[in-house]
């Protein structure tokens, strides 16, 4: 048998405090950030593949986020290196389904690319989700692009977020963003980023001139009316064809496209919706779906997770199976 291929999988392991969430007048208390992800790829990601979650945790929580890591499926903790700072935690407030306020405390330091080079070197294919922002400077980026070779998809969520004195998370546009777009071979972001990346300009023409040889792939998340993408006229959905090569550049126009949810929207948690959506749409294209497919169902899983709360038991019940916690009511 063939030794399997191994994705990398960068990002934060966050506990959540969640208030105002389904009318609850008690807070929640549970694991989230790059768990939701894990939990989707596990799921998604075809028979011959292993997991390495490559994450920085705070002592303070160390010894439970090695527990939860090694409660999934295929998942390998060697990636796993522990640091004195308090790891990351977050305090959720919803507001409604889609708006929320979102307070950091503590916070692991980024990678640097000496720590990060050695592990990614492990890895056949790598996806990046900063769920805090934090996870790598854009000159470790940059090393990344250089000095990896396999394919990436990098979720840029919270680099599109700032601290306030509060320690509150706030919309910001994000600088260097050409710079940031060309670390990656494909990135996502939900609607409001985009409109953010745009605004010096209509993002949609910003989009499709930035897609070419380096960056591929872009998608949007746009809630309840399912995913967009823009590509290059050439896209290959296998991300195994992706790195690059010596190659002539011909200008093309630009491909767009967008993928509605089956059957709308579901009530319930939207938490971790958008990490569920892009560690799904990854890991089909790795297993050979389209791009339309794979984001078709990344649609009908991130549907599957509002009806979860946490990441915890989140791969079983993506995988149509009962949590434990549903196990054992």
């Amino acid at each position: 048998m063939s030794e399997p291929r191994t994705l990398g999988v960068v990002g934060t392991l966050v506990w959540d405090r969640i208030l105002d969430r389904d009318q609850r007048t008690e807070p929640v208390e549970e694991w989230g950030g790059i768990g939701y992800a894990l939990s989707a790829i596990t799921t998604a990601l075809p028979d011959g593949w292993q997991v390495l979650p490559i994450l920085k945790l705070g002592k303070d929580l160390a010894e439970e986020g090695r527990r939860f890591i090694r409660s999934l499926p295929r998942m390998s903790d060697a990636g796993i290196v522990v640091v004195p700072e308090p790891n990351n935690r977050v305090e959720l407030r919803y507001e409604s389904d889609e708006r929320r306020l979102e307070r950091l405390t503590g916070g692991v330091p980024p990678w640097t690319w000496p720590e990060l080079a050695p592990l990614v070197e492990l890895c056949d294919a790598l996806y990046v989700n900063f769920i805090s922002g934090f996870e790598m400077e854009l000159d470790t980026a940059q090393a990344l692009r250089t000095g990896y070779d396999g394919p990436t998809y990098a979720d840029f969520h919270s680099l599109f977020l700032g601290v306030n004195p509060q320690g509150y998370r706030v919309p910001r546009t994000l600088e260097a963003w050409a710079a940031w777009l060309r670390c990656f071979d494909a990135v996502q972001m939900n609607e409001d980023e985009f409109e953010l990346l745009g605004a010096r300009g209509d993002p949609w023409q910003l989009a499709a001139g930035a897609v070419g040889p380096d960056l591929k792939l872009i998608t949007v998340t746009l809630g309840a009316k399912g995913a967009a993408y823009v590509t290059d006229a050439g896209f290959d959905p296998d991300p195994m064809a992706w790195p690059r090569g010596p190659r002539v550049v011909v200008a093309e126009r630009a491909h767009s496209g967008k993928v509605p949810i089956q059957g709308g929207m579901r009530l319930g948690d939207p938490t971790g919706c958008g990490d569920v959506w892009g560690a799904t749409t990854f890991a089909r294209l790795l297993a050979g779906d389209t791009l339309d497919g794979a984001m078709a169902e990344a649609n009908r899983l991130g549907g599957r997770n509002v009806e979860h709360r946490g990441a915890r038991g989140l791969y079983r019940h993506l995988a149509g199976r009962l949590s434990h916690a549903e196990e054992g009511a």
